[in-house]
């Protein structure tokens, strides 16, 4: 009897929906390009629609089991319908309507960061990647950015970062340093001053005993112990003395000539005559040629006063009565 009873009822169940869907109108189509809608509530009505099966369908692509075939059929799918649905929202806006691009969601990553790249995959500007279609081979590497190499430092970038606060020079600038250690400064240098006065002390005693002659064991070695740092020192200071004197006579004989060297007058005489050396070479020619000039000019010079004495002589012999003719006959008597 109770099975009857479900019979009816499932036959009743089927006989109320299929009364509801005859009451219903025919089922309407969405345009297939948002251009042939003129109307803005249609248009914000089918983008609605989309919305609707693009929400769907990302729920659906969540289950990792649905295998890889599946998964890429959806996502397809999905990019699909984001693009109809950009192509809406454009119709809207040139029907008056709202933007609703500029709050669209952005693609993220597995831990949900916002991927800024438009085209991660090479499949067309926008594609995108949704639920369990990320972890599919080829699309995680996509996701995961690349290790850092860390770039080794080199020598110079090391020294480039130190300066003088590296060293310590700067430690008592902000002063903090003087007053941490200020006191212990003055105190290990009173104790010091304290420590000199009191050897000086024993010293100047012991020193006025040996003159005296009442040598104390005791005051003799205080004595020879404060000066053996004066001693020291006085032997270096005699050693370094030593090697100077011995450099400098070293250096003495090193630069030592056996020649007399000209003095500045000399140098300055021999750097004129160069000079003009070098402007008679420059302007006539060779030393040689030079030298020819000056045998030939003297050459000439040199008959020119033969010819003239020779004619001297003749005139005077020719004409004794002459002022040559006198001259020559007071010289010949």
């Amino acid at each position: 009897m109770a099975r009857n009873e479900e019979k009816a009822q499932s036959m009743l169940n089927r006989y109320i929906t299929l009364k509801a869907e005859e009451k219903k109108k025919p089922k309407e189509r969405r345009p297939f390009l948002a251009s042939e809608c003129r109307d803005l509530a249609e248009a914000d009505k089918w983008r609605q629609q989309i919305m609707r099966e693009i929400g769907r369908k990302v729920a659906e692509i969540q289950n990792e089991g649905l295998g890889e075939h599946r998964l890429r059929d959806l996502n397809d799918e999905i990019n699909k319908l984001i693009r109809e649905k950009s192509h809406w929202e454009r119709r809207i806006v040139e029907l008056g309507g709202p933007n609703y691009a500029k709050h669209s969601a952005k693609m993220t990553d597995l831990e949900g960061n916002i991927v800024d790249v438009p085209n991660p995959s090479g499949r067309g500007p926008g594609y995108r990647y949704f639920g369990a279609a990320k972890k599919l081979p080829g699309v995680r590497e996509l996701f995961e950015k690349p290790p850092e190499l860390r770039k080794r430092r080199t020598r110079y970038d090391i020294y480039k970062r130190i300066d003088a606060s590296y060293y310590g020079y700067r430690d008592d600038e902000d002063g903090v340093l003087e007053r941490v250690e200020g006191p212990g400064e003055e105190r290990m240098r009173a104790e010091a001053v304290e420590e000199w006065r009191r050897v000086e002390d024993v010293r100047r005693e012991a020193k006025k005993a040996v003159k005296s002659g009442e040598v104390v064991s005791v005051v003799k070695e205080v004595l020879f112990e404060g000066m053996e740092e004066e001693v020291e020192e006085e032997e270096r200071r005699n050693r370094e003395k030593l090697e100077k004197d011995e450099m400098e006579r070293e250096g003495r004989r090193e630069f030592i000539v056996h020649v007399p060297l000209p003095d500045d007058k000399e140098i300055e005489r021999m750097v004129l005559e160069k000079k003009k050396m070098e402007l008679l070479s420059k302007y006539v020619g060779s030393r040689d040629v030079v030298f020819g000039i000056y045998f030939v000019w003297g050459a000439v010079g040199y008959a020119f006063g033969i010819y003239f004495v020779w004619g001297a002589v003749g005139y005077a012999v020719k004409c004794p009565k002459s002022l040559h003719g006198m001259v020559w006959v007071r010289l010949s008597e």
